[in-house]
């Protein structure tokens, strides 16, 4: 059986959406596979020349968002 579920790294730890349907002490394998930011699924969409992590910060950033300036 594989399940495919999104988890959080945070300090050290994998946290994960749910609960996984397993049984106490049961034996995984775990494979990670690091998902790519929504700029970085983006990035060839728009036309944008600069490299990734500044329209990522752009992207992100508050300040930047048009909704934030009606």
């Amino acid at each position: 059986m594989a399940i495919t579920i999104e988890a959080i790294y945070e300090n050290g730890i994998l946290k994960l959406e749910r609960p996984l349907p397993l049984k106490e002490h049961e034996i995984v394998q775990v494979t990670v596979v690091q998902l790519p930011s929504l700029a970085e699924q983006c990035y060839g969409m728009m036309g944008w020349t600069g490299d990734d992590s500044t329209l990522e910060r752009v992207a992100l950033d508050p300040e930047l968002d048009p909704q934030e300036s009606a």
